[in-house]
């Protein structure tokens, strides 16, 4: 089927980042979720960009590919990984949090009265967006600057920094599953209780792939050398 002729319902069910795509773009895909995106840009949408929003949807189609096919990065070197971690990580952190924070707010406000909803997830969110920024900046002013000059011998204070920062990340992993039974969709919620959840989902499986190249490759070698 054409993408053009799938309910934006159905692609914010079941394609992650969709929902906050289309919040971002003005579009509910709760209210109206049956129409479809040639029936919206059929119409008399002021301010939508058809182009930017079927580019920013194919990039979220082609991203679990990039995924399978990512390369072996232990075979990187210090310049080319950090160069993936800001472009591939950090800004698609910030993104998603700003998006998480929003449809959490939506679903903790609409839904509160629901025994599942994930009460005190959107304040989470957001305590995590704070530290994970200042977790970032120290990254991307100092160690990173230090690790690109070929300084690692003298970088070994900051990165065991970094790594107990990582300690507090994974608790706060764990905290996003203890308010959404491990992320887990009730039945017959709304599609924005649905975006969030999977954008929650691929926000979870990023940061521990960030992690774990950090960690495992990138500090390890200068920490071992």
């Amino acid at each position: 089927m054409d993408l053009l002729d799938i309910p934006i319902a159905t692609l914010a069910r079941e394609l992650p980042g969709a929902t906050a795509l289309f919040n971002r773009h003005n579009l509910s895909s709760c209210c109206g979720g049956n129409k479809t995106l040639r029936g919206i840009f059929a119409g008399d949408t002021p301010g939508l960009d058809r182009d930017q929003l079927l580019g920013e949807l194919h990039t979220l189609i082609a991203q679990p590919v990039a995924e399978r096919d990512e390369k072996n990065w232990h075979e990187a070197d210090d310049h080319e990984l950090i160069e993936h971690l800001l472009q591939r990580y950090h800004e698609v952190h910030r993104r998603q949090l700003r998006d998480l924070v929003h449809l959490a707010q939506k679903v903790e406000h609409t839904h509160f009265e629901h025994p599942a909803c994930p009460i005190g997830l959107a304040d989470h969110l957001r305590n995590m967006a704070v530290e994970l920024e200042q977790h970032m900046q120290k990254e991307e002013l100092i160690l990173f600057p230090m690790l690109s000059r070929g300084q690692g011998a003298m970088a070994g204070g900051p990165i065991r920094v970094m790594l107990g920062e990582h300690d507090d990340h994974t608790a706060a992993i764990e905290r996003i599953d203890a308010l959404t039974d491990t992320i887990t969709t009730p039945d017959g919620v709304c599609n924005s209780w649905r975006g969030l959840y999977t954008g929650l989902q691929a926000f979870k499986r990023d940061l521990q792939k960030h992690i774990q190249l950090e960690n495992d490759i990138l500090f390890a070698r200068h920490l071992a050398a």
